[in-house]
Protein backbone atom coordinates (compact mmCIF):
# COMPACT_ATOMS: atom_id res chain seq x y z
CA UNK A 1 0.00 0.00 0.00
CA UNK A 2 2.71 2.72 1.34
CA UNK A 3 4.75 1.69 -2.60
CA UNK A 4 1.46 1.73 -4.35
CA UNK A 5 0.02 5.23 -2.89
CA UNK A 6 1.88 7.47 -0.96
CA UNK A 7 5.42 6.58 -2.03
CA UNK A 8 4.85 8.02 -4.97
CA UNK A 9 3.10 11.30 -4.09
CA UNK A 10 6.52 11.56 -1.74
CA UNK A 11 9.00 11.33 -4.43
CA UNK A 12 6.84 13.72 -6.59
CA UNK A 13 7.05 16.62 -4.44
CA UNK A 14 10.74 15.83 -3.36
CA UNK A 15 11.96 15.51 -6.68
CA UNK A 16 10.00 18.57 -7.19
CA UNK A 17 11.12 20.91 -4.04
CA UNK A 18 15.12 19.71 -4.97
CA UNK A 19 14.24 20.88 -9.06
CA UNK A 20 15.79 24.30 -8.15
CA UNK A 21 18.83 23.67 -5.84
CA UNK A 22 19.99 20.56 -7.72
CA UNK A 23 19.52 22.07 -11.37
CA UNK A 24 21.90 24.95 -10.09
CA UNK A 25 24.17 22.53 -9.15
CA UNK A 26 23.61 19.87 -12.02
CA UNK A 27 23.84 23.59 -14.13
CA UNK A 28 27.94 24.28 -12.60
CA UNK A 29 28.69 20.20 -13.30
CA UNK A 30 26.60 21.12 -16.58
CA UNK A 31 29.29 23.41 -17.77
CA UNK A 32 32.23 21.99 -15.62
CA UNK A 33 31.79 18.52 -17.87
CA UNK A 34 32.06 20.58 -21.17
CA UNK A 35 35.35 22.65 -19.99
CA UNK A 36 36.83 19.13 -18.55
CA UNK A 37 36.41 16.69 -21.74
CA UNK A 38 35.08 16.41 -25.38
CA UNK A 39 31.40 15.13 -25.63
CA UNK A 40 27.67 15.30 -24.67
CA UNK A 41 26.92 16.08 -20.77
CA UNK A 42 24.41 13.48 -19.91
CA UNK A 43 25.03 10.04 -20.12
CA UNK A 44 21.27 8.20 -20.77
CA UNK A 45 21.17 3.90 -21.01
CA UNK A 46 18.76 1.53 -20.91
CA UNK A 47 17.81 -0.15 -17.78
CA UNK A 48 14.82 -2.68 -16.66
CA UNK A 49 12.33 -0.82 -14.63
CA UNK A 50 9.49 -2.08 -12.76
CA UNK A 51 8.00 -5.04 -14.19
CA UNK A 52 10.61 -5.49 -16.46
CA UNK A 53 9.40 -2.55 -18.57
CA UNK A 54 12.48 -0.55 -20.42
CA UNK A 55 13.77 2.92 -19.76
CA UNK A 56 16.51 5.36 -20.20
CA UNK A 57 18.25 6.62 -17.16
CA UNK A 58 19.85 9.69 -17.18
CA UNK A 59 22.88 10.48 -15.40
CA UNK A 60 26.34 13.05 -16.07
CA UNK A 61 28.98 11.74 -18.73
CA UNK A 62 31.67 10.62 -16.14
CA UNK A 63 33.65 8.49 -19.15
CA UNK A 64 35.04 9.58 -22.16
CA UNK A 65 32.20 9.12 -25.29
CA UNK A 66 31.40 6.05 -26.44
CA UNK A 67 33.37 5.03 -23.87
CA UNK A 68 31.35 1.46 -23.50
CA UNK A 69 32.77 0.52 -27.06
CA UNK A 70 36.46 0.14 -25.65
CA UNK A 71 38.51 -1.48 -22.69
CA UNK A 72 36.43 -3.13 -20.09
CA UNK A 73 32.81 -2.12 -21.39
CA UNK A 74 30.13 -2.04 -18.82
CA UNK A 75 32.89 -2.54 -15.71
CA UNK A 76 35.48 0.19 -14.77
CA UNK A 77 38.02 0.11 -12.06
CA UNK A 78 40.05 2.81 -9.98
CA UNK A 79 42.59 4.24 -12.30
CA UNK A 80 40.85 3.18 -15.77
CA UNK A 81 41.61 5.86 -18.23
CA UNK A 82 38.55 6.09 -19.96
CA UNK A 83 36.87 7.74 -16.34
CA UNK A 84 37.51 11.46 -16.55
CA UNK A 85 39.29 13.62 -14.35
CA UNK A 86 35.72 15.19 -13.33
CA UNK A 87 34.15 11.71 -13.76
CA UNK A 88 35.95 10.21 -10.80
CA UNK A 89 35.12 13.14 -8.43
CA UNK A 90 31.13 13.10 -9.84
CA UNK A 91 31.41 8.99 -8.67
CA UNK A 92 32.92 9.84 -5.52
CA UNK A 93 30.23 12.11 -4.55
CA UNK A 94 27.23 10.86 -6.83
CA UNK A 95 26.91 13.85 -8.08
CA UNK A 96 26.63 12.14 -11.27
CA UNK A 97 23.14 10.49 -10.18
CA UNK A 98 21.23 14.05 -9.81
CA UNK A 99 19.74 13.89 -13.47
CA UNK A 100 17.93 10.66 -12.39
CA UNK A 101 15.44 13.62 -10.88
CA UNK A 102 14.18 13.46 -14.27
CA UNK A 103 13.26 9.90 -13.84
CA UNK A 104 11.81 10.59 -10.58
CA UNK A 105 9.34 12.95 -11.79
CA UNK A 106 8.52 10.73 -14.80
CA UNK A 107 7.34 7.96 -12.63
CA UNK A 108 9.71 5.47 -14.07
CA UNK A 109 12.09 5.54 -10.44
CA UNK A 110 11.88 6.61 -7.35
CA UNK A 111 14.07 8.10 -4.48
CA UNK A 112 14.76 4.45 -3.10
CA UNK A 113 14.50 0.98 -4.89
CA UNK A 114 16.50 -1.35 -5.90
CA UNK A 115 19.16 -0.47 -8.65
CA UNK A 116 18.01 -1.08 -12.26
CA UNK A 117 20.31 -2.96 -14.03
CA UNK A 118 20.87 -2.86 -18.01
CA UNK A 119 18.57 -4.62 -20.27
CA UNK A 120 20.92 -7.52 -21.01
CA UNK A 121 23.48 -8.14 -17.47
CA UNK A 122 23.34 -9.97 -14.96
CA UNK A 123 20.96 -11.65 -17.57
CA UNK A 124 17.77 -10.80 -19.51
CA UNK A 125 14.70 -10.56 -17.93
CA UNK A 126 13.13 -12.84 -19.17
CA UNK A 127 15.51 -15.43 -17.33
CA UNK A 128 15.36 -14.16 -14.31
CA UNK A 129 13.82 -16.96 -11.87
CA UNK A 130 10.36 -15.64 -10.29
CA UNK A 131 11.95 -15.02 -7.11
CA UNK A 132 14.85 -12.84 -8.73
CA UNK A 133 12.07 -11.05 -10.68
CA UNK A 134 10.26 -10.16 -7.09
CA UNK A 135 13.09 -6.88 -7.38
CA UNK A 136 11.28 -5.47 -10.30
CA UNK A 137 7.49 -5.64 -8.69
CA UNK A 138 8.14 -1.99 -7.58
CA UNK A 139 10.13 1.31 -8.94
CA UNK A 140 13.65 1.04 -8.82
CA UNK A 141 15.83 3.90 -7.23
CA UNK A 142 18.36 6.16 -7.10
CA UNK A 143 19.12 4.28 -4.30
CA UNK A 144 18.74 1.15 -2.31
CA UNK A 145 18.98 -1.45 0.27
CA UNK A 146 21.99 -3.41 -1.21
CA UNK A 147 23.69 0.03 -2.12
CA UNK A 148 23.71 0.84 1.86
CA UNK A 149 24.39 -2.68 2.61
CA UNK A 150 27.50 -3.33 0.34
CA UNK A 151 27.26 -1.16 -2.72
CA UNK A 152 29.21 -2.24 -5.37
CA UNK A 153 31.38 -4.61 -3.34
CA UNK A 154 28.21 -7.01 -3.04
CA UNK A 155 27.76 -9.63 -6.05
CA UNK A 156 24.93 -9.64 -8.27
CA UNK A 157 23.36 -12.26 -6.19
CA UNK A 158 23.58 -10.80 -2.82
CA UNK A 159 21.87 -7.93 -4.33
CA UNK A 160 18.93 -9.60 -5.08
CA UNK A 161 18.59 -10.77 -2.02
CA UNK A 162 18.88 -7.73 -0.22
CA UNK A 163 16.62 -6.34 -2.72
CA UNK A 164 13.93 -8.23 -2.11
CA UNK A 165 14.12 -7.90 1.63
CA UNK A 166 13.33 -4.58 1.10
CA UNK A 167 10.32 -5.49 -1.47
CA UNK A 168 8.83 -7.44 1.01
CA UNK A 169 9.68 -4.66 4.08
CA UNK A 170 9.49 -1.36 2.39
CA UNK A 171 8.44 1.50 4.43
CA UNK A 172 8.63 5.31 5.09
CA UNK A 173 10.97 4.52 8.04
CA UNK A 174 13.19 1.96 5.74
CA UNK A 175 13.41 4.69 2.83
CA UNK A 176 14.05 7.37 5.27
CA UNK A 177 17.01 4.93 6.92
CA UNK A 178 18.15 4.06 3.68
CA UNK A 179 18.61 7.38 2.76
CA UNK A 180 20.46 8.95 5.69
CA UNK A 181 22.99 5.45 5.23
CA UNK A 182 23.41 6.98 1.50
CA UNK A 183 24.24 10.19 2.37
CA UNK A 184 26.93 8.47 5.25
CA UNK A 185 28.39 6.30 2.57
CA UNK A 186 28.98 9.10 0.47
CA UNK A 187 30.42 11.07 2.88
CA UNK A 188 33.36 8.30 4.04
CA UNK A 189 33.51 7.20 0.12
CA UNK A 190 32.51 3.32 1.39
CA UNK A 191 32.19 0.40 -1.17
CA UNK A 192 32.90 1.66 -4.65
CA UNK A 193 35.08 -1.15 -5.54
CA UNK A 194 33.78 -4.04 -6.76
CA UNK A 195 34.09 -7.20 -5.50
CA UNK A 196 36.68 -8.24 -7.97
CA UNK A 197 40.01 -7.09 -8.10
CA UNK A 198 39.34 -4.25 -5.98
CA UNK A 199 37.85 -2.23 -8.73
CA UNK A 200 34.66 -0.33 -9.11
CA UNK A 201 31.50 -1.30 -11.11
CA UNK A 202 29.80 0.79 -13.24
Amino acid sequence: MYEKTFKRTLDLILALALAIPFGIVGLIVAILIKVDSKGHIFFKQERLGQDGKIFKIFKFRTMIENAMSVGSGLSTFEGDPRVTRLGSILRKTSLDEIPQLINVIKGEMSFVGPRPPVPYHPKKYKDYSSKEKKRFNVRPGITGYAQVKGRNSLTWAERFVFDNEYVDSQSLLLDLKIVSLTLYKIVKSENIHGPNRRKKSN
